[in-house]
């Protein structure tokens, strides 16, 4: 600030101005540097935009990952608890991947406690009647992430590499969410699948043997070994084959518009 001082003598650090003289301020000479606390707290928030900006990436990332692990969950101790850990990421991830609003936050967070039970206990098709309600809760929130996901996805009018990885998350979660509605269809009918024994080990069906029928359905490309045998088993498996294909056509259709209106911009 500039003092206003009246008769302040001839000191060149004064100007006059009318019947009034003013001393012009001295600048600091000292620099100005960083502490370490600055340091700290810059670094976290570089590390806090990096996890929000690829929060998509990172769900992508442990979707794989369990999907990959399935195989060796019972092969290896180390299979075991890598799916099971990796299950729990999932469910937190997707959650915070989805950017819930508050009103449905707590809704979420009842649906992600059956969908960690079954993710961490992974319940056999024989189960009883807890474990079946804890499938039918678990897809419920798999249902209603991937619709979040979807509308927040697909109202982004300048997609980005989020934008892919978000759409591939989507059809990740749609591919575990049919696999969990053939374990409850299974459950409730034995014998709704068969499984060709000269092709497997087994003679029942497992939850890896539902992923893996629901990823070769989603994709058109088949699962050899095991077959829809009742009505139900069937009819689930046309919608998810008729939703996959549908799902890719319009991702490819949204993200062709996206670009050509970003390219005439």
């Amino acid at each position: 600030m500039v003092e206003i001082l009246p008769g302040a003598g001839a000191d060149p650090k004064y100007f006059e101005s009318g019947s009034w003289r003013f001393r012009s301020p001295r600048l600091s000479s000292h620099r100005v540097t960083p502490t370490n606390a600055s340091m700290t707290l810059l670094s976290r928030s570089q590390a806090k935009s990096t996890l929000t900006g690829h929060r998509f990436l990172l769900l992508f990332l442990f979707l794989l990952a369990m999907l990959i692990l399935y195989p060796y969950a019972e092969a290896t101790h180390f299979g075991y608890y890598a799916l099971r850990v990796i299950g729990i990421f999932v469910t937190f991830l997707s959650v915070y991947a989805a950017k819930i609003h508050r009103s449905l936050l707590v809704l979420a967070i009842a649906l992600a406690i059956p969908a960690l039970v079954q993710r961490v206990v992974i319940p056999k098709a024989d189960a009883g009647a807890l474990p079946i309600l804890n499938i039918a809760l678990s897809f419920l929130f798999d249902l209603v992430i991937v619709v979040i996901l979807f509308r927040r996805i697909f109202a982004n009018e300048r997609p980005n590499a989020e934008t892919i990885f978000g759409a591939l998350c989507i059809y990740l979660l749609v591919g575990f969410s049919f696999a969990s509605a053939y374990g409850m269809i299974a459950t409730f009918q034995p014998n709704a699948f068969y499984l060709d024994p000269h092709t497997n080990l087994h003679i029942t069906p497992d939850h890896f043997d539902f992923v893996y029928y629901s990823f070769g359905t989603m994709t058109s490309l088949g699962a050899a070994g095991i077959t829809p045998v009742s009505d139900q088993a069937r009819s689930i498996t046309i919608l998810e084959a008729v939703l996959g294909v549908l799902y890719l056509a319009v991702l490819i259709t949204r993200l062709i518009g996206a670009y050509r209106t970003n390219s005439t911009d």
